[in-house]
């Protein structure tokens, strides 16, 4: 062990390594060969800089030691080897499965492949969209009628301010309890078609035009007004959006795919 740490050995072993073919001996520990090709293989997975002879030399010098290390405990005899190696075994196992999966997801699921799917379902990345302000006069489950009765004659009180010619905006900030659209003048912006109350749905999709208020009219969360901005439109989402949610399903399909062919190429027979 006290060998391996002089300079001029490291030096001949760096040389070694220059001039040994990938099956050559380049070490010695406890009569156990150390072949180029192995060492070679331990710096790629360290990612070791090959071109830094200094950095180089300093992890064959850790390398050959933990080997020699390893190698005493083993002879020490004092561990469980069968369940040591069960678990190499299932860390190999773990290991040679994510790797292959990491290179065949990388390689079938290009970005070639998800513009191809993005262009082939079309339609799944459209939906109708409206734009809409609105007033909201909150209700509670449990009101009683008269409390929800007052609830109702505030709304119809700020739908009355609206018949007389004043802002949308300024009687939403007046009256609307929405806290968000409220500070935007009632606008809540683009909704998609579904994922409203079917009420309120039903109402800005089907029974209003651009730039009509409707009258006061209740779903699950209170009493609305609502101003139609902007009429429904079917708007297609960019591919820039959606390429993280394309690549997961076709990551997935692909995975399960490719993860039953390969059990399928294998026979699992039990011994009787």
């Amino acid at each position: 062990m006290k060998s391996i740490t002089r300079i001029s050995f490291i030096a001949i072993i760096l040389s070694l390594l220059v001039s040994c073919s990938s099956e050559e001996s380049i070490a010695k520990v406890g009569g156990k060969s150390i072949t180029k090709e192995q060492f070679d293989a331990y710096l790629k997975f360290k990612r070791v800089n090959t071109n830094d002879e200094k950095q180089t030399a300093s992890h064959l010098n850790l390398y050959l030691e933990r080997e020699a290390l390893a190698k005493a405990v083993e002879e020490v005899g004092a561990l469980d080897n069968a369940l040591i190696e069960a678990e190499l075994a299932e860390f190999k196992k773990e290991m040679l499965i994510s790797r292959y999966f990491e290179k065949h997801l990388k390689d079938k699921v290009s970005d070639e492949a998800i513009r191809s799917f993005y262009a082939s379902n079309a339609d799944k990345f459209e939906s109708k969209k409206v734009k809409v302000a609105h007033i909201l006069i909150r209700t509670q489950q449990n009101m009683s009628e008269s409390e929800r009765s007052a609830r109702y004659t505030r709304a119809s009180e700020a739908f009355s301010q609206l018949k007389t010619g004043k802002e949308f905006a300024e009687i939403a900030k007046e009256y609307s309890e929405d806290t968000v659209s409220v500070k935007k003048g009632g606008v809540i912006g683009w909704i998609n078609e579904g994922a409203i109350d079917p009420v309120f749905s039903k109402k800005v999709f089907e029974e209003m035009k651009k730039g009509e208020v409707s009258e006061p009219f209740q779903t699950s969360f209170g009493f609305h007004i609502v101003k139609l901005l902007e009429e429904p439109a079917v708007v297609k989402q960019p591919l820039e959006s959606v390429m993280g949610d394309i690549r997961y399903q076709l990551r997935k399909k692909v995975r399960q795919a490719e993860m039953e062919r390969l059990k399928a190429s294998q026979e699992i027979t039990l011994s009787k």
